[in-house]
């Protein structure tokens, strides 16, 4: 059974672009039109930057118009904040690139999720991190210039928590606040277990929180809060059945070195995967996702390196080798 065809099934969506390129791509063995696509590996990451150019493009992967920017960096498990470090610098180049802020700019940080919900939570835990500054440009403005930018942030919670979908309340603060940029975090959901916790991807085409757990709320972008929207998000679930395609993909992947066990796996219908599949996850009927038992130290690092990015990003002031002293 073709993943595409399975993911139509369970209705899943894949959250990131490279996912989504790498899905068409491997099922056509042909490059997508309108969609081009740059690798650049580093010591503790590969960056690979997927822009959409056409509306073609856009239909193939099914991602609006722009450009989607992806750090692979398993290393973000481990435990060294050396590396950590790294893959945080390397993050604040394709952010300053992403975001080209004139030095004036004023930034609104939006840590999307329910902080209830630890897999939920990369938003509210950046925010929670993050250093806010346009309270002070009242106080001492002439100081700060040229070292630090009017940044201010917010965690509004989910539509269960607050009754209010949460555009419409980055619109109202948009628009008394008037910030030239707005950073959405929000948590993803990943189409393979490798990149749990360990992918984060950039896009300057906005965000439709929920949408990779099948709770797509309205899109926080350009044209429904009013000004330009970066998205930064970290895969931190996968739905189950993507699991279960995988494991019977490889059982019978096995069979290929038998002959007669290979004829068989050649005469079973697409149909018996799906039977397959949802049979064991019938309890759920496909909505059950997955998340590793550390999801808790996976989003606290997480949080810590996007929060350092940011710092780093935002304010030309802060050393890079110093920027921790300006995380909360």
């Amino acid at each position: 059974m073709k993943k595409s065809e399975l993911y139509s099934h369970y209705n899943v969506q894949l959250d990131l672009a490279v996912e989504a390129q790498e899905l068409v791509c491997g099922e056509s063995g042909a490059e997508i039109p309108g969609v081009l696509m740059n690798v650049e590996n580093l010591e503790h990451a590969k960056v690979t930057t997927i822009t959409v150019e056409t509306d073609e493009g856009s239909a193939a992967i099914n991602k609006p118009k722009g450009q989607y920017v992806t750090i692979d960096a398993p290393e973000i498990r481990t435990n060294d904040y050396d590396i950590h470090e790294d893959i945080t610098n390397a993050l604040a180049d394709q952010l300053i690139k992403l975001m080209e802020l004139k030095e004036d700019a004023s930034i609104l940080i939006i840590g999307l999720g329910n902080w209830n919900a630890t897999p939920d939570a990369l938003g509210p835990q950046v925010i929670s991190k993050t250093m806010v500054t346009r309270h002070l440009f009242q106080l001492t403005p002439e100081e700060l210039k040229g070292n630090l930018r009017k940044v201010s942030a917010l965690a509004p919670g989910v539509l269960g928590i607050t009754g209010i979908e949460t555009a419409e309340i980055i619109r109202g603060i948009v628009e008394h606040v008037k910030p030239d940029l707005v950073i959405a975090i929000d948590a993803l959901a990943a189409g393979s277990l490798e990149r749990v916790g360990t992918s984060i991807q950039l896009a300057d085409t906005g965000i439709h929180p929920g949408s990779g757990v099948g709770n797509p709320r309205a899109g926080i972008n350009e044209e429904t809060v009013g000004c330009k929207v970066i998205a930064i998000g970290l895969p931190t679930v996968v739905n189950a059945s993507v699991i279960a395609h995988d494991v019977v993909e490889g059982v019978f992947k096995q069979f290929v070195t038998n002959p007669a066990l290979y004829k068989l796996y050649k005469g079973i219908k697409t149909e018996t995967f799906s039977k397959i599949i949802d049979d064991v996850l019938s309890p759920f009927q496909g909505n059950l996702m997955v998340t590793p038992k550390e999801i808790d130290d996976l989003i606290k690092t997480s949080a810590k390196i996007i929060a350092g990015a940011l710092a780093i990003s935002l304010h030309p002031g802060i050393d890079r080798k110093d920027y921790e002293r300006y995380l909360q």
